[in-house]
């Protein structure tokens, strides 16, 4: 009989054990019916058989590629001044805040107090028959350590879900990192693009110009016609009114490139506006394949973590219908400071605080459906980000690709405009035409060379929209050959450039 009372207790602390072991709710994993596990989503891009493209990895520091150490120094000065790169690292430092917060709960807590008081006791609350006034020095104090029990693990979910929340902030912040970079590419090279077109614009000026002053010649000598100075005049204000947009266009670029590097548009240099050529690539394209794209793009990682913590707090929701078991120890002493230190003065006290509100489960019923909905919500935001991914990466393909195409037609049209051009004005000088031919064909060769400038800079604004769609720019390296389709989602690692790292 002895021997089985001295057994219960640690039966007891065993059945604790063992059911600590177990955590109530479901244990997450990336579901096989979800987006991302199917094998199509994992091939190579339809898009992607073009001359155009290689199948090699993208690059984490894709605009390398460019070779173009100004754009380098600007990407470099975004990544750390941009303010909403700023704003997802603040972001980053709370989510792991919470985390470490939901950590705590598996540390015990420890409690002390201590109250030294002056007065006079009543001799009835003292058990004393000593009822005359004295005023006397007493006090009380104590230790207390209390400990929850994750018996049915509550606490365990509650440290998943902060962990996915943290991962996902983390995602968050990589994925501002390839928006960022990509964007600090865009304006510098619409400055650039700008820059390109105001040279073309005015060097369509600058021929309509010369052109003026030959007919104006002509007619002083008799050869020429009052209406086809007239006409010459009104094409070259037509030009003339071309360059006001695309200077403005050059100010504005300039100005959003101040914001995305943190400063002000007084502390931009102006020299970038004597960038007349946009940043592009002479070399193919690296693509790689789906697979790649969904380990390497951070918004398929941040909505593959957030259905990771949305699981976990179906757990959370799940143990509510549990008993909550918590172990105390506490120990302390009271009395007249002249009896500090007896043995009469101490108290202790151990056990078990058992909480469990049994007749209104309707509560965490409700709870739990909460917290199923909004799995299946993040699950559909996750099979969503995943096919907007794929569907962005296709649509950046075939924009790229045909718009090379567009890009040689228009430089073949605007090659030949300015041969009808030259002959057309040659055969004006010979007086076997008239001008009016000659200002068609200026117009002609005017609105080709508009047309291809516009291209040049729509290649650019494409090849960004390729690597942006593509994920790259998160990393501090390269990316690396990868060989599973989600191994991304499921291995939970962290950027290398964490602000908290830094």
């Amino acid at each position: 009989m002895i021997a089985s009372r001295a057994l219960t207790p640690l039966a007891l602390a065993i059945i604790l054990a063992v059911a600590g072991c177990a955590a109530v709710g479901p244990d997450y994993q990336v579901p096989t019916d979800a987006a991302v596990n199917r094998p199509a989503a994992a091939g190579e891009f339809q898009e992607s058989h073009e001359a155009v493209f290689q199948q090699n990895s993208v690059p984490g520091t894709w605009w390398r590629l460019y070779e173009d150490p100004t754009l380098d120094k600007l990407i470099g000065q975004a990544l750390q001044a941009n303010t909403s790169l700023r704003m997802a690292a603040a972001n980053l430092e709370r989510a792991q805040a919470v985390t470490e917060e939901a950590r705590g709960a598996q540390q015990p807590t420890i409690g002390v107090n201590a109250s030294p008081t002056y007065g006079h006791a009543s001799g009835v609350s003292v058990l004393s028959p000593d009822t005359r006034p004295m005023n006397r020095w007493s006090y009380s104090g104590g230790i207390s350590i209390g400990y929850q029990v994750d018996l049915f693990g509550k606490i365990r979910r509650a440290i998943e879900a902060a962990e996915g929340d943290e991962q996902s902030a983390q995602a968050a912040y990589d994925a501002t990192r390839v928006t960022v970079a990509a964007e600090t590419a865009r304006a510098y090279a619409d400055i650039c693009s700008a820059g390109m077109q105001l040279a073309s614009a005015r060097h369509s000026v600058n021929v309509q110009r010369d052109s003026l002053d030959a007919v104006q010649r002509l007619q002083q000598a008799g050869r020429g016609t009052a209406l086809d100075v007239t006409r010459a005049r009104s094409q070259l204000q037509q030009l003339q009114a071309n360059l006001p947009p695309f200077e403005a266009s050059q100010r504005t670029a300039l100005y959003r490139l101040a914001a995305l590097t943190g400063q002000t548009p007084a502390e931009m240099s102006t020299t970038l506006l004597e960038c007349h050529q946009p940043p592009r690539l002479t070399q193919a394209i690296p693509v790689g394949d789906g697979a790649a794209l969904l380990r390497r793009r951070p918004d398929i990682r941040q909505a593959e973590r957030s259905l990771a913590a949305a699981t976990a707090r179906i757990g959370v929701a799940t143990a509510s219908l549990y008993p909550s078991i918590s172990l105390g120890l506490s120990g302390g002493s009271a009395g007249p400071a002249t009896m500090f230190g007896e043995r009469g003065t101490f108290s202790w006290s151990v056990g078990p605080l058992i909480s469990w509100t049994v007749p209104n489960t309707g509560v965490a019923q409700a709870q739990i459906a909460q917290a199923k909905a909004v799995a299946s919500s993040a699950l559909a935001n996750f099979d969503q980000t995943v096919l907007g991914a794929l569907r962005e990466t296709e649509s950046a393909l075939v924009s790229y690709a045909r718009q090379l195409d567009r890009n040689a037609a228009l430089a073949e049209a605007r090659n030949q405009s300015a041969i009808a051009a030259k002959q057309a004005e040659q055969l004006f000088h010979a007086g076997k035409t008239d001008y009016l031919n000659v200002l068609d064909a200026q117009r002609t060769l005017a609105s080709d060379e508009s047309a291809f400038a516009a291209s040049q800079a729509a290649l650019s604004s494409d090849q960004i929209d390729l690597f942006l769609a593509l994920g790259g720019g998160w990393q501090d390296t390269p990316v690396a050959q990868d060989t599973s389709a989600s191994d991304q989602t499921t291995s939970h690692t962290r950027s290398q450039n964490r602000p908290s790292d830094r």
